[in-house]
Protein backbone atom coordinates (compact mmCIF):
# COMPACT_ATOMS: atom_id res chain seq x y z
CA UNK A 1 0.00 0.00 0.00
CA UNK A 2 3.29 2.64 0.74
CA UNK A 3 3.24 2.47 -3.11
CA UNK A 4 -0.40 3.63 -3.81
CA UNK A 5 -0.18 6.21 -1.10
CA UNK A 6 2.77 7.51 -2.83
CA UNK A 7 1.37 7.54 -6.09
CA UNK A 8 -1.75 9.06 -4.59
CA UNK A 9 0.12 12.41 -2.46
CA UNK A 10 2.18 12.49 -6.11
CA UNK A 11 -0.79 13.21 -7.96
CA UNK A 12 -2.09 15.77 -5.34
CA UNK A 13 1.20 17.33 -5.63
CA UNK A 14 0.91 17.51 -9.30
CA UNK A 15 -2.62 19.03 -9.37
CA UNK A 16 -1.10 21.58 -6.61
CA UNK A 17 1.40 22.40 -9.02
CA UNK A 18 -0.91 22.45 -12.00
CA UNK A 19 -3.17 24.67 -10.17
CA UNK A 20 -0.87 27.50 -9.02
CA UNK A 21 0.01 27.39 -12.37
CA UNK A 22 -3.26 28.16 -13.86
CA UNK A 23 -3.74 30.90 -10.65
CA UNK A 24 -0.84 32.95 -11.22
CA UNK A 25 -1.84 33.22 -15.25
CA UNK A 26 -5.25 33.49 -14.88
CA UNK A 27 -6.62 30.17 -16.11
CA UNK A 28 -9.06 27.95 -15.11
CA UNK A 29 -7.65 24.85 -14.40
CA UNK A 30 -9.93 23.12 -16.75
CA UNK A 31 -7.94 25.19 -18.95
CA UNK A 32 -4.38 23.68 -18.06
CA UNK A 33 -5.59 20.22 -18.71
CA UNK A 34 -7.13 21.17 -22.16
CA UNK A 35 -3.63 22.81 -22.75
CA UNK A 36 -1.88 19.67 -22.17
CA UNK A 37 -4.46 17.24 -23.83
CA UNK A 38 -3.92 19.61 -27.02
CA UNK A 39 0.14 19.43 -26.51
CA UNK A 40 -0.16 15.60 -25.89
CA UNK A 41 -2.02 15.45 -28.98
CA UNK A 42 0.31 17.18 -31.23
CA UNK A 43 3.02 15.15 -29.90
CA UNK A 44 0.85 12.22 -31.11
CA UNK A 45 0.63 13.46 -34.72
CA UNK A 46 -3.38 14.59 -33.63
CA UNK A 47 -5.84 16.87 -34.95
CA UNK A 48 -8.02 17.99 -32.53
CA UNK A 49 -11.27 19.30 -33.31
CA UNK A 50 -13.92 21.05 -30.73
CA UNK A 51 -15.24 17.78 -30.07
CA UNK A 52 -12.46 15.87 -29.40
CA UNK A 53 -11.39 18.33 -26.65
CA UNK A 54 -14.97 18.38 -25.13
CA UNK A 55 -14.84 15.08 -24.95
CA UNK A 56 -11.37 14.38 -23.47
CA UNK A 57 -12.34 17.02 -21.13
CA UNK A 58 -15.82 15.93 -20.16
CA UNK A 59 -17.26 18.92 -21.23
CA UNK A 60 -20.70 19.63 -23.01
CA UNK A 61 -20.79 21.68 -26.89
CA UNK A 62 -20.92 25.12 -24.75
CA UNK A 63 -18.63 24.62 -22.49
CA UNK A 64 -16.15 23.78 -24.66
CA UNK A 65 -16.71 26.23 -27.04
CA UNK A 66 -16.63 29.25 -24.01
CA UNK A 67 -13.03 26.96 -23.03
CA UNK A 68 -11.78 27.81 -26.50
CA UNK A 69 -12.97 30.88 -26.89
CA UNK A 70 -11.23 32.11 -23.40
CA UNK A 71 -7.54 30.58 -24.32
CA UNK A 72 -7.75 31.94 -27.76
CA UNK A 73 -8.27 35.76 -26.53
CA UNK A 74 -5.56 34.68 -23.85
CA UNK A 75 -3.31 34.00 -26.89
CA UNK A 76 -3.12 30.49 -25.90
CA UNK A 77 -4.56 28.27 -28.75
CA UNK A 78 -5.33 28.97 -32.44
CA UNK A 79 -8.60 27.88 -34.61
CA UNK A 80 -7.21 26.44 -37.93
CA UNK A 81 -9.61 25.62 -40.65
CA UNK A 82 -8.86 22.41 -42.89
CA UNK A 83 -6.66 22.94 -45.87
CA UNK A 84 -8.57 20.15 -48.34
CA UNK A 85 -12.20 20.70 -46.18
CA UNK A 86 -12.74 24.42 -45.02
CA UNK A 87 -15.33 23.23 -43.08
CA UNK A 88 -13.31 21.69 -40.38
CA UNK A 89 -11.70 23.13 -37.67
CA UNK A 90 -9.01 22.10 -35.23
CA UNK A 91 -7.55 23.48 -31.87
CA UNK A 92 -3.56 24.46 -31.94
CA UNK A 93 -1.60 25.53 -29.09
CA UNK A 94 0.24 28.48 -29.61
CA UNK A 95 4.17 28.63 -28.76
CA UNK A 96 3.59 31.30 -26.46
CA UNK A 97 1.53 28.66 -24.67
CA UNK A 98 4.30 25.89 -24.68
CA UNK A 99 6.67 28.91 -23.64
CA UNK A 100 4.33 29.42 -20.77
CA UNK A 101 3.88 26.24 -19.76
CA UNK A 102 7.66 25.47 -19.63
CA UNK A 103 8.97 27.99 -17.70
CA UNK A 104 6.51 26.42 -14.52
CA UNK A 105 6.66 22.94 -15.52
CA UNK A 106 9.97 22.64 -16.96
CA UNK A 107 12.24 21.87 -13.87
CA UNK A 108 10.07 19.33 -12.97
CA UNK A 109 9.85 17.34 -16.48
CA UNK A 110 13.97 17.97 -15.94
CA UNK A 111 13.66 16.32 -12.56
CA UNK A 112 11.61 13.33 -13.55
CA UNK A 113 14.01 13.09 -16.40
CA UNK A 114 16.98 13.19 -14.53
CA UNK A 115 15.19 10.38 -11.84
CA UNK A 116 14.28 8.01 -14.55
CA UNK A 117 17.90 8.38 -16.00
CA UNK A 118 18.89 6.27 -13.10
CA UNK A 119 17.02 3.27 -13.98
CA UNK A 120 17.99 0.77 -16.04
CA UNK A 121 15.50 -0.60 -19.14
CA UNK A 122 14.21 -3.65 -17.30
CA UNK A 123 13.26 -0.74 -14.23
CA UNK A 124 11.63 1.06 -17.01
CA UNK A 125 9.50 -1.07 -18.06
CA UNK A 126 8.21 -1.84 -14.88
CA UNK A 127 7.56 1.51 -14.40
CA UNK A 128 6.16 2.10 -17.40
CA UNK A 129 3.64 -0.74 -17.16
CA UNK A 130 2.45 0.13 -13.95
CA UNK A 131 1.92 3.57 -14.90
CA UNK A 132 -0.06 2.86 -18.05
CA UNK A 133 -2.02 0.15 -15.63
CA UNK A 134 -2.60 2.94 -13.37
CA UNK A 135 -3.94 5.16 -15.99
CA UNK A 136 -6.08 2.93 -17.32
CA UNK A 137 -7.71 2.26 -14.06
CA UNK A 138 -8.61 5.55 -13.48
CA UNK A 139 -9.58 6.25 -16.82
CA UNK A 140 -12.71 3.22 -15.92
CA UNK A 141 -16.44 4.93 -15.65
CA UNK A 142 -15.15 8.10 -17.48
CA UNK A 143 -16.61 8.90 -20.64
CA UNK A 144 -15.02 8.28 -23.74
Amino acid sequence: MEIVHLLRAVAVDLGRHSARFARSNGMHPTDVRALIALMDAARAGEEVTAGRLGVALGLNSAGTTALIDRLERAGHVRRVRGERDRRKVTVEVDEQAVTLGRSHFGPLIDRAVELLRGYDERELAAIRGFLAGMREAAAQGLPA
